[in-house]
């Protein structure tokens, strides 16, 4: 039986995902499905850089704005919502463009999820416990599993709590638990394009983009959410964010405040390109010209 289509097309953060797929999308009629961390919040829509109400009325946008900033959603939950959407569409005959820079949530979705431990309550309350009394969860996860440290950035507190929890549960390293799954699981023939740009011209676009964020209101809209939810929310604290929230109480000054949103923005955006090249051997790095990824994504979709 033939397998579903999907086109994934990811990349460093600024480098015009949304931008090629809503050119894409509006050339072959196609739809798009969110990949992106932060685009999955209600209200989180500046500092998140999600696609305007305009673009997403240009074409069909699916899995933007379905939680709150309080609610949990992990890799299982966007699978759970996604490779339904992706096969759905492919009945439909329209071509499915998986778009963001989340690398966890697209890896689940085109090579599926290991069968380990579900959420443990009881250990990510004590985990969070130990967090709020200044423990660095890191640390606690390079003396319990340094397997699993020495394959996790210190700074991803998602893996980290997430390799702490199942190692607390099983005894075992969540390394164990991937290898033996292999990440096996391949529901769909897929395209993987990622954007490459030279580091000069991506480095002038994110402070570009920083200064707009800025402009358009990043800091009127932290407010208004700091409204409603405490700031320690996990995407309150997601770069752009966290830094409003210094500028809004004093410790950071406007300039400050732009500067470090786009210092932390490059460190993200280098990580990101070091992961997918790490993670997407099957991918083609391509420039972000609209008529080639055009091109690419009408022969893959057209092909038997």
């Amino acid at each position: 039986m033939t397998r579903p289509k999907a086109i994934v097309l990811t990349g460093p953060t600024g480098s015009g995902k949304s931008r090629l797929a809503i050119a894409a999308a509006q050339a072959l009629g196609g739809e798009i499905i969110n990949a992106d961390s932060l685009a999955f919040y209600r209200g989180l829509d500046i500092g998140s850089a999600k696609p305007t109400l305009t673009e997403r009325a240009l074409v069909p946008h699916h899995l933007f704005d379905i939680v709150d900033p309080d609610e949990d959603f992990d890799a299982a939950a966007y699978l759970s919502l996604a490779r339904p959407l992706v096969e759905q569409l492919n009945r439909s005959g329209r071509p499915v463009l998986i778009v963001g820079g989340a690398g966890l949530y697209l890896r689940s979705l085109t090579k599926g999820l290991f069968a380990g431990p579900g959420k443990q309550a009881a250990i990510r309350a004590e985990l969070r416990r130990l967090v709020a009394l200044g423990q660095d969860p890191y640390a606690l996860l390079a003396r319990e599993d340094p397997q699993a440290a020495a394959k996790i950035n210190p700074r991803d507190y998602v893996r980290v709590e997430r390799a702490l929890e199942v190692f607390r549960a099983t005894g075992q390293s969540i390394v164990n638990f991937q290898e033996n799954h292999r990440l096996a699981d391949r529901p769909f023939e897929t395209l993987i394009l990622v954007i490459d740009r030279p580091t000069a011209e991506l480095d002038q676009d994110l402070w570009a983009r920083t200064e707009k964020m800025l402009q358009d209101g990043l800091l009127e809209e932290t407010a208004s959410l700091l409204k409603r939810w405490p700031g320690d929310l996990k995407p309150l604290l997601a770069i752009g964010y966290r830094e409003a929230q210094a500028c809004l109480a004093g410790t950071l000054t406007l300039e400050a405040t732009k500067l470090m949103i786009y210092r932390r923005t490059r460190r993200l955006a280098k990580r990101q390109r070091t992961w997918f090249r790490g993670q997407t051997s099957e991918g083609l790095w391509v420039k972000p010209e609209p008529e080639l990824v055009i091109n690419l994504i009408r022969d893959f979709w057209a092909a038997g």
